[in-house]
């Protein structure tokens, strides 16, 4: 079977090298950025000239890609999958993206005999180099079950939520409730550190009683190490919750809380905080009260 994989960066590129080391595919990639290309090219992946290249000689099609912008251009737009895939095809989008977007794609790739499925993931990129990210798949059954080995050979819990589409909500949702997480820890740490409570002895109380969380952890780590570089940047995380918001819209379901993250998350944007973490939403505190979190751990 031959694989083409379209973006092959932070997260795409562990998850392409694992399928290069895991299965005995033949891949090829396609992205921007010559050194991505490159670290996979290294292990095994061949390169292809263009995105049309790569779709015309693909059994199967991954995308991982930064915006739904992004999804489309490279599905609908000239020499992308639509116009350059052979009948037959089977697309897995490991995006993350809205799923009223996934299905009008879907159905103008349905109409030329591809076949589209939402596959997105979560756990970061550590997750993504160890393969042991989940991938919530939505779409054709009996295509999800003849590539799930494929799918198993970069993610240890890959799931079939339903119909085109759930795997987008069910990524939506995931990452929703970990951004409330991870803003109402940051609220409680700096609230701690205003009360003067040992910031350190205060993290071990949380992330070992009902206020611990995964999100919790990872943002409270960076918060009190001061490392603010990016593992999932806080522009993507906007993006995100944007998302989930217009999904909520749709269904007319209140989600003040998410929505109350996403202008935390607008205030660090505005403060020029879009390319670090995620877990920086605590500048907007410290910077407000004029005090860091993490000069108090180490004091």
């Amino acid at each position: 079977m031959k694989v083409g994989f379209i973006g092959v960066g932070s997260m795409g590129g562990p998850m392409c090298r694992n399928i290069i080391r895991k299965s005995n595919q033949e891949i090829s990639v396609f992205d921007l950025n010559a050194a991505a290309v490159k670290a996979c090219t290294d292990v095994g992946a061949t390169a292809a000239s263009s995105i049309a290249a790569l779709a015309a000689g693909a059994d199967v099609i991954m995308t991982s890609l930064p915006m739904p912008k992004d999804v489309e251009a490279v599905a609908l737009g000239p020499g992308g999958i639509a116009e350059s895939a052979r009948q037959g095809t089977v697309w897995f989008d490991l995006s993350t993206n809205a799923p009223s977007v996934v299905r009008r794609i879907a159905a103008q790739l349905k109409a030329k005999g591809i076949t589209m499925l939402d596959a997105p993931v979560s756990g970061g990129v550590v997750g993504a180099e160890n393969a042991t990210i989940a991938i919530m798949v939505g779409g054709d059954k009996a295509a999800f079950d003849a590539h799930l080995p494929l799918l198993k050979s970069f993610g240890a819990n890959v799931i079939h939520m339903g119909e085109l589409g759930t795997g987008s909500i069910a990524k939506l949702v995931n990452n929703m409730v970990a951004f409330c997480n991870m803003a109402a820890g940051a609220e409680g740490l700096m609230l701690g550190a205003a009360a003067g409570i040992d910031i350190r002895k205060l993290d071990t109380v949380i992330r070992n009683s009902s206020g611990n969380s995964n999100a919790y952890r990872m943002m409270a780590e960076r918060v009190l190490a001061g490392n603010f570089k990016a593992a999932f940047a806080m522009d993507l995380a906007y993006k995100d919750t944007h998302l989930a918001l217009e999904l909520a819209d749709e269904l007319n379901v209140p989600v003040p809380q998410a929505a109350q993250v996403h202008n935390l998350m607008r205030l660090a944007r505005g403060m020029g905080l879009g390319t670090s973490d995620t877990s920086a939403m605590m500048r907007v505190y410290e910077t407000a009260l004029k005090r860091e979190v993490r000069a108090l751990a180490e004091e």
